[in-house]
């Protein structure tokens, strides 16, 4: 679905997409509605702009998902400054070194996470305020009249290989990527959208934004085990619910009383490719609802999105271009691929990020001018991906090029040896890594979740099921995997541990 208006506005008039008296926050205070949360949100922003800050400078917030923390991302660029949301499920060096490369000039945080900071992990020139100085009794400041490419986010990403790095996004492109998620899933005002995801990820500060856009309500959470997300599901009324792989792996063995299971009507998924197994379960678990598999980069936020009617039929696609995205696919000589051949994928069009915070040499690896051949001009993110699209448009992941396993003169994407290894049920969650081997170039080793019993049995199966030069050499159990404060599997602290 195209959104009827691609104009971007500045991202603190979301909020005006919602009557007045309809709810638009749910949580354990009770409701808010569209005209209350306007109300905070300029009390905030009228709160920050009295602390004397430059326009431009940098406001981080580390803050579980309290109402501050849903206010914070409209309420900073209403002042004029940029928000930084940092992880709750962060530790102080993370949480130190994103305040110092940023260089917040505010942290809005708790007691409890605050008297965690050792001394110098917060610079001299960065204020500390607690959640509760934020005053709401402040001159409430109007909806602003920003430039749209102006700075309204920096968003660090997860970290998982090397430093976290800021990626900048400007108003327009928060503000299109929620017009653009809130058509595609056809969200409407009645619908009740679940948080889980942390508000420092792109794919969870989208949900709270395109649920606003859609004059929706949202209902953040915070929770320690998935029996809570069932809880809430059912306390909430929840319609839609957005997660990572191994959060639905979890969910998908929790019992679901059937009548919380009939709440749901829409799953929608990112941060790592469902597999056919999980996708059988959420039908089977979940027959009511829509299945939305999608692609997202931070630094263009989201690429593509798989119909849920194409679902069943291509179980292994990640769809095609979310409306404002051009998404391409092209080889190393920087023409289109063909059908069926492997290239990058390439992000162009208005989504596309301004670069990383106060890292030109990354930015410059990063976004480069789009192919000449493209409809869209200027920057675009050159992912990395390797994918395939086939002859009606939709595109299969294949694998990260630094992820990429070489093995006897092969290149092998992990995520196939992965799809391949929980297909059959012996587990349901598996890592691929390629380990250096002196006679292979490097061996495939598979972490997986599990005791190992059924090894055999997978063993069996795959020799079956896989051609030799793909046949893991070992695996390895654990009983539980490690996540990364995404909820996304840690693909690199896994390929440290067997590479070590």
């Amino acid at each position: 679905m195209i959104p009827p208006d691609p104009t971007p506005f500045p991202i603190d008039t979301v909020l005006s997409r919602g009557a007045a008296s309809d709810v638009a926050l749910i949580d354990q205070h009770g409701s808010l509605d569209f005209a209350g949360l306007e109300r905070m949100t300029g009390a905030v922003a009228g709160w920050l702009a009295g602390l004397g800050l430059v326009p431009g400078a940098r406001v981080a917030s580390w803050l579980p998902k309290t109402r501050i923390a849903c206010v914070l991302p409209l309420a900073a660029p209403r002042a004029g400054l940029v928000h930084v949301p940092i992880n709750p499920m962060l530790k102080r060096a993370q949480v130190a070194h994103i305040v110092s490369d940023s260089g917040a000039e505010l942290l809005v945080t708790q007691a409890a996470r605050r008297d965690t900071l050792a001394v110098g992990d917060i610079p001299e020139g960065c204020a500390i305020h607690l959640e509760t100085d934020v005053r709401l009794d402040a001159t409430v400041l109007p909806p602003s009249a920003a430039n749209t490419d102006a700075l309204a986010a920096i968003l660090y990403t997860s970290g998982s290989t090397g430093r976290p790095k800021g990626v900048m996004l400007s108003h327009a492109n928060l503000w299109l990527g929620a017009i653009s998620v809130a058509a595609y899933l056809d969200l409407k005002p009645h619908d009740r959208v679940l948080g889980v995801l942390p508000l420092s990820f792109d794919y969870g500060q989208n949900q709270l934004f395109s649920t606003w856009a859609a004059g929706a309500r949202y209902a953040p959470l915070d929770y320690l085990t998935a029996r809570d997300v069932v809880k809430a599901v059912d306390r909430v009324g929840a319609t839609t619910l957005a997660g990572v792989p191994p959060l639905w792996v979890q969910l998908l063995e929790t019992n679901w009383p059937d009548t919380t299971a009939s709440f749901l009507k829409r799953l929608t998924n990112s941060g790592g490719a469902l597999t056919a197994p999980l996708i059988a379960g959420l039908r089977d678990r979940f027959p009511q609802a829509r299945i939305y598999p999608m692609y997202g980069l931070t630094e263009a936020f989201r690429s593509t999105y798989l119909p849920p009617e194409l679902v069943a039929e291509h179980p292994d696609s990640i769809g095609r271009a979310i409306p404002f995205a051009e998404v391409l696919v092209v080889r190393p000589d920087g023409s289109p691929a063909d059908i069926d051949e492997p290239g990058e994928l390439v992000h162009a069009g208005s989504l596309v990020a301004h670069g990383y915070w106060n890292d030109p040499e990354r930015t410059a690896q990063r976004f480069r001018p789009a192919p000449g051949w493209a409809a869209s001009t200027g920057m675009a993110v050159w992912s990395g991906d390797t994918v395939v699209a086939d002859a009606a448009g939709l595109l299969r992941f294949v694998g990260r090029d630094d992820e990429m396993i070489k093995s006897a003169g092969n290149r092998i994407s992990p995520t196939e040896i992965e799809d391949a290894v929980v297909a059959g049920g012996e587990t349901v969650e598996a890592v691929a890594i390629g380990v250096p081997d002196p006679r292979l170039g490097q061996a495939i080793v598979v972490v997986a979740r599990g005791d190992g019993a059924r090894e055999d049995d997978l063993r069996a199966r795959l020799r079956r099921e896989l051609p030799s030069f793909q046949q893991p050499q070992r695996y390895v159990w654990r009983v539980e995997l490690p996540r990364n404060a995404n909820g996304k599997l840690d693909r690199a602290t896994l390929k440290a541990e067997m590479t070590a």
